[in-house]
């Protein structure tokens, strides 16, 4: 389980996403926020960001910055949109918004942009179907082919409803000619996408975005109060057709009060609605669905996909090469010890929300996984004391001092009794490094069981932490109750470090 920040920086709001990511369970969700900045406000007339904008968008920044960092997150990514696309002085932003979040905003395509949604939107809302999915932000429009869960093309289109109001919408209510003019405008650049996706046959239309929520909200009578049950409700092709000529008929004030609008939404709802009417016209599409998901999911899917973060928890190759050169120094069999990282490894990642400690401590495991058994090149009789001695006095280029100390202890502790107090090399640790050292010992001696044949006979194992037990499942073909048995042996001390026993389990 992995925590990971999504930041959605759009040309009318910031959307921040902060979860806890599983593959076999729907995401916790830790935090979540979002704000309307404008910061689209004049790039599409002018060319630049206004300096007000800018300044809201930092605050705005600083306070989701402060609250992702009570996550603990493996990795955040902030992605900028149309408006940091189009403005000139894009630089005046992003460099004190890099420094505000402490990682670079990727100013990303609009064919990336398009990416992230569908991402997202399969993440929240797992789809077999051939889906069109249209995500109308501030400043761009994208219209995205799906199928079978995955993207499979995209068109983004200068249709944003704040771009589109800017350069349209001058009246209020809103001048019949101005809504011609800007219709004339969203059918002549969605004729591309509708003509190469018409030849295929379009089995539902998602839409996402603040937009699609305000027309899912209104034409369902459903207060903004009540907006996150929105997520997957529908509207028909003349629901969208008869709140277009509501709202473009109405004054600012009518359309804020049309119920699921509001005020900010509704100076920019006329036009964002003219852009899923023309689509669903265009399309011949009966009807659309709302999704909630957007950018910020799939950058969390995205994020969680590639494992970004975990290959903190990984020895880099300096110290890989170095552990590996003491390993054979001693005699030891690689393919063995290898096997046994793998396995502490696998271990390490699937229990990171019972040890919750930090990825760089699982390098401190995988080199022990890698030296436990060095000891043998002494002797035989206590060899977990000699492989803690050899490791203490040797030289680990890449380790620290404190870190070599650590491995040395967990190669102690791979067998007989767990950390103890009174033992003097772990009394010279630190309190956080003998806590680290004792949640890491029962993940040891469960990955050194798993190939205590040194066959090599356990293809992987999946910890699955549980109300009442931690399940261990092994995967494999082959006999491995042997394997099976001395894992189910690790159960008492693993119970003792973190209150719940071992459940071992074969899996075919």
């Amino acid at each position: 389980m992995s925590r990971y920040a999504a930041i959605d920086i759009g040309s009318n709001s910031i959307r921040m996403l902060t979860a806890e990511v599983d593959q076999n369970k729907p995401w916790q969700i830790l935090a979540q926020d979002r704000q309307v900045v404008r910061l689209g406000t004049g790039v599409f007339r002018e060319g630049r960001l206004t300096q007000a904008s800018i300044d809201l968008s930092l605050q705005v920044l600083t306070r989701m910055a402060a609250e992702i960092r009570k996550h603990d997150v493996l990795a955040v990514r902030a992605a900028g949109t149309a408006a940091l696309r189009d403005a000139s002085n894009q630089n005046d932003f992003l460099e004190p918004a890099a420094a505000i979040l402490g990682a670079p905003v990727d100013v990303v395509a609009g064919l990336e942009e398009a990416r992230l949604v569908q991402l997202g939107v399969q993440a929240r809302w797992p789809q077999t179907k051939r889906l069109l999915i249209v995500d109308i932000g501030g400043g761009s429009a994208e219209l995205i082919l799906a199928e079978h869960g995955h993207f499979v093309e995209a068109f983004s289109k200068p249709l944003g409803a704040v771009r589109l109001t800017e350069m349209f919408l001058k009246s209020d209510p809103t001048d019949p000619k101005e809504i011609a003019r800007m219709q004339r405008y969203i059918q002549e650049r969605i004729a591309p996408a509708i003509a190469r996706f018409g030849q295929t046959d379009v089995d539902r239309m998602i839409a996402t975005s603040s937009t699609a929520a305000a027309a899912i909200c209104a034409v369902n009578d459903l207060k903004r109060s009540r907006r996150d049950e929105a997520d997957r409700l529908s509207a028909t092709g003349r629901q969208v057709r008869e709140l277009f000529r509501q709202v473009s008929a109405l004054p600012l004030a009518g359309r804020a009060a049309v119920t699921g609008i509001g005020p900010r939404r509704a100076e920019i709802i006329v036009a964002g609605v003219a852009v899923l009417n023309e689509i669903m016209l265009g399309m011949r599409l009966p009807r659309m669905y709302f999704s909630a998901a957007g950018v910020r999911d799939g950058i969390i899917a995205d994020l969680a996909r590639r494992k970004v973060g975990l290959e903190k928890a990984r020895m880099d190759a300096d110290q890989s090469r170095m552990v590996r050169a003491l390993t054979r120094q001693y005699g030891i069999s690689m393919p063995h010890v290898k096997k046994v990282s793998e396995f502490a490894s696998m271990l390490f990642d699937g229990l990171r929300p019972l040890h919750r400690l930090a990825p760089h401590q699982g390098r401190v495991l995988e080199a022990a996984a890698f030296l436990y058994n060095i000891g043998h090149f002494v002797n035989e009789a206590k060899h977990h004391r000699h492989s803690m001695y050899l490791v203490a006095n040797s030289d680990l280029p890449g380790f620290s001092d404190q870190e070599r100390l650590m491995i040395a202890n967990l190669c102690r502790y791979h067998r007989k009794s767990l950390p103890n107090p009174y033992h003097e090399p772990f009394q010279a640790l630190s309190p956080e490094d003998r806590r680290t050292v004792e949640l890491l010992t029962p993940l040891l001696r469960a990955a050194i069981a798993l190939d205590q044949s040194q066959e090599q006979l356990v293809d992987r194992v999946e910890a699955l932490p549980q109300p009442a037990s931690v399940e261990l499942r092994i995967y494999s073909d082959h006999d491995v109750d042997i394997e099976q048995w001395h894992a189910g042996q690790v159960s008492p001390a693993f119970e003792q470090i973190y209150g719940l026993p071992l459940a071992v389990k074969i899996k075919r």
